[in-house]
């Protein structure tokens, strides 16, 4: 991690001096601010719990991790700095870690952001703060799950446009997929389409349960799709 800090710091530097990264965090609280007061009218439904706050999230995330990628390395390979970047004394590895972390943590602070509307709404009802803790760490991990897809998409892409494109297409996917079990389909097919659904494993965590086999599927999407990004700037240098 000390290695890479630099980079990490390059990648949140970004972030911070580009005015869409402010956008897309001024409308995302925004947004989710309208959600629970306004479309889900939390306060009329007189019920002590956040799911139906976290409920949304899952399709949030649809666009807003794809925006925070989409940059990534479409937007390196179109400018022609990632022929640079991939010259420095740093593995691809490390690079892709890299390229994960800054934008991760840009998104745990927009995340941090929304932890005033649960205070506020928890003197008004017996809240689970435990439920509200599984709740936060399924959405990180969620998060994780999504950034490495959209990091993916992003180094598979030319530009910016495609690679939000793809990357909103590959996590509509992975959100809804699980909806598709309802079908008329062989069990093990339903059974395969459940499994690979990010919301399908987000829902125990919605619910403040923490399932090993939720946190096993959550990391390997993480690490699986960082690794196939590894993949990619391999063939890349070499093609």
């Amino acid at each position: 991690m000390r290695k890479i800090s630099p980079l990490v710091k390059r990648e949140l530097a970004v972030f911070f001096n580009s005015p869409i990264a402010y956008v897309l965090g001024a409308g995302f609280i925004v947004f989710m601010s309208l959600w629970f007061f306004f479309l889900l009218r939390f306060p009329a439904r007189n019920i002590a719990s956040l799911r139906g706050y976290f409920e949304i999230l899952p399709y949030v995330f649809i666009i807003l991790i794809p925006a925070l990628t989409m940059r990534g390395w479409a937007e390196e390979r179109k400018i022609g700095t990632a022929e640079l970047l991939l010259t420095l004394p740093y593995g691809e590895a490390q690079l892709v870690a890299a390229k994960f972390l800054g934008p991760f943590f840009f998104l745990l602070i927009l995340l941090a952001l929304t932890l005033p509307l649960p205070l506020t709404v928890l003197p008004l009802g017996n809240f689970e703060t435990g439920e509200i803790i599984g709740e936060y760490l399924g959405i990180i991990l969620l998060g994780a799950a999504a950034l490495s897809v959209g990091q993916f998409t992003s180094a598979l892409s030319t530009n910016q446009a495609s690679a939000f494109l793809l990357g909103a297409g590959f996590l509509l996917f992975f959100t809804l997929i699980h909806f598709a079990a309802s079908l008329a389909l062989p069990d093990f097919i339903a059974g395969f389409l459940r499994y690979i659904s990010l919301e399908a494993h987000f829902e125990s965590f919605r619910k403040g349960v923490i399932d090993s086999r939720d946190l096993v599927y959550f990391l390997a999407m993480t690490f699986g799709f960082q690794y196939l990004s590894v993949k990619v700037l391999v063939f890349r240098k070499w093609s």
